[in-house]
């Protein structure tokens, strides 16, 4: 059967699939990302990955895979096909999409995790049947995607999406990028663990621990979490105006708290704006799912140009 290798590499582990013509997943994998080994040792594990679901497809299919896509984390050139820089994976300028496609010998699809998951749920998650969406997801960072008519727009240097690091309190924390009062500083599943740990005075108690506290009426949490859904709430308005979707999709850990950080977000939101419209709000659908598929769509994607039976590497 016609299919392609789905590969989404995370800051740990890495997550896999052989992907059928309309995105029916035939074969799944996991394995770790092996960072403590180093980056040479992270890439290599990538290509080895890769050659090994290349070698069960051909075997359990009856074909190889016609093509493969590849979602990582960090600054992403998808035009180079360059992973640019992933501060967790120790990477720079590292020309994955050259390995892969002299690895397995057919064309290779590269994309940012985020973008990549945001081409998921927006073409066949939470989004489905939507114009234009926009996809963020509130994890260690902030990240988003921009999607269009089916897909998701990289940006001229590869940067669009990036809406964790607006600005939304000026002269605030300092962010890594080198800014202060990034988005992702205030309202991102990180920084509510590190503000809920702080106001409760429990080491370790994360973002999940704040949304229960909020739910049982703790006003010290409640105080965490509204300047948490303050601050995204006026970076996801900067966002609106910019590029009015139809569609907000909100995933990552802190959307597990569902409708306790849902109901305050609309309503944030409402208060906000004034001439924009207010879009669709709704969760992520495919949870951690939503990498591998996106790559698998990527994938498919490069072979658009034809009936998705042949395919020249």
């Amino acid at each position: 059967m016609r299919h392609v290798i789905a590969l989404d590499v995370g800051g740990t582990g890495m997550k896999a699939a052989l992907a059928g013509p309309e995105g029916e997943v035939l074969y799944r994998a996991r394995r770790a990302t092996g960072r403590e080994q180093g980056p040479d040792a992270v890439v290599a594990g990538i290509l080895d990955f890769a050659a090994e679901l290349h070698a069960y497809g051909a075997e359990h299919l009856g074909t190889p895979a016609s093509a493969a896509g590849l979602a990582v984390p960090g600054i992403v050139d998808e035009v180079r096909g360059v992973a640019a820089y992933a501060a967790n994976l120790g990477w720079r300028d590292v020309p994955l999409r050259t390995l892969l496609a002299e690895r397995l010998g057919v064309p290779v699809a590269l994309g940012h995790d985020v973008r990549t998951g945001g081409l998921a749920e927006g073409r066949v998650g939470a989004g489905r049947g939507t114009d234009r969406f926009l996809f963020v997801a509130l994890g260690t960072g902030i990240a988003g995607a921009i999607g269009v008519d089916g897909r998701v727009e990289a940006g001229a240097h590869g940067f669009a999406g990036e809406i964790g690091h607006i600005v939304v309190r000026p002269g605030g924390t300092a962010c890594p990028c080198g800014q202060r009062g990034c988005l992702e500083r205030f309202a991102s599943a990180a920084a509510v663990s590190e503000a809920w740990a702080a106001a409760s005075g429990t080491p370790g108690a994360d973002a999940a621990d704040c949304a229960k506290a909020v739910d049982a009426g703790d006003a010290r949490a409640l105080a965490v979490w509204r300047q948490a859904v303050d601050a995204l709430a006026d970076g996801l308005v900067t966002a609106l105006t910019l590029l009015d979707p139809r569609t907000l999709i909100i995933g990552g850990g802190l959307a597990e708290a569902g409708e306790t950080l849902f109901r305050p977000l609309r309503e944030a939101i409402r208060q906000r704006i004034t001439f924009q419209k207010q879009p669709s709000l709704v969760p992520a659908a495919l949870g951690d799912a939503a990498g591998c598929l996106g790559a698998g769509l990527l994938a498919w994607d490069l072979l658009d140009h034809t009936d998705r039976t042949e395919v020249t590497p």
